[in-house]
């Protein structure tokens, strides 16, 4: 499995990164990732320069179909969170991570 940068991580990258106290980089991470999820919640679309952008998208009910039975069910009418990421991160992805 794949290593996973968490709130701790990134905490700790900001304060290597930038100098401040672990302690301060907490602080600034949790209050990046509540204006964020706010933004979010709140239905605004959230654009990060060079990496992409979050917003909401509004599912229409429809009909699914049980594969098992074949019976059909009924899915209700939903919000659901998209992302796309920017050309940039594209390009950086598909050259194995550099710039």
């Amino acid at each position: 499995m794949p290593n996973t940068l968490t709130r701790v991580g990134l905490s700790e990258a900001v304060a290597r990164e930038v100098g401040l106290s672990k302690n301060e980089s907490v602080k600034l991470v949790e209050s990046v990732i509540r204006h964020v999820s706010d933004a979010i919640l709140s239905g605004e679309g959230v654009k990060i320069s060079s990496f992409g952008t979050f917003r909401t998208r509004e599912m229409a009910a429809r009909t699914g179909r049980n594969i098992g039975t074949g019976a059909s069910i009924p899915i209700p009418r939903r919000r659901t969170l998209a992302f796309r990421y920017s050309p940039r991160l594209r390009k950086r992805v598909a050259d194995g991570g550099g710039e």
